[in-house]
């Protein structure tokens, strides 16, 4: 599946991406998915790109997800970058807190 994003806010950009998935045969709301994403833009004022990888499980509809910055694959001014990303879904709409250092 591809990715296809914008952000809006401290982050402020546009990222790529693929995501591969798979869910259990046998029990209803327990699956995994991976993905990377090439993240392109501007956080607090500082231009570049950085890669996100995704690793989420569901277990019987209970799900864990983890959203890192892939080390050192910041470019330009967000070389260095760190961080983690956590995703909000409320009233069927995606938005992030990312918590991250440069």
């Amino acid at each position: 599946m591809s990715l296809d994003k914008q952000f809006h806010g401290d982050l402020a950009g546009t990222s790529k991406g693929q995501m591969v998935m798979s869910s259990s045969p046998s029990v209803n709301g327990s699956a995994g998915y991976v993905a990377i994403e090439t993240v392109t833009g501007t956080l607090h004022g500082r231009n570049g790109t950085f890669y996100l990888q995704h690793s989420g499980t569901m277990t019987r509809g209970v799900g864990e997800l983890t959203i890192t910055v892939i080390p050192d694959s910041g470019t330009d001014e967000l070389a260095g970058l760190q961080g983690k990303m956590t995703i909000i879904i409320a009233d069927g709409k995606h938005s992030y807190e990312f918590e991250y250092e440069l």
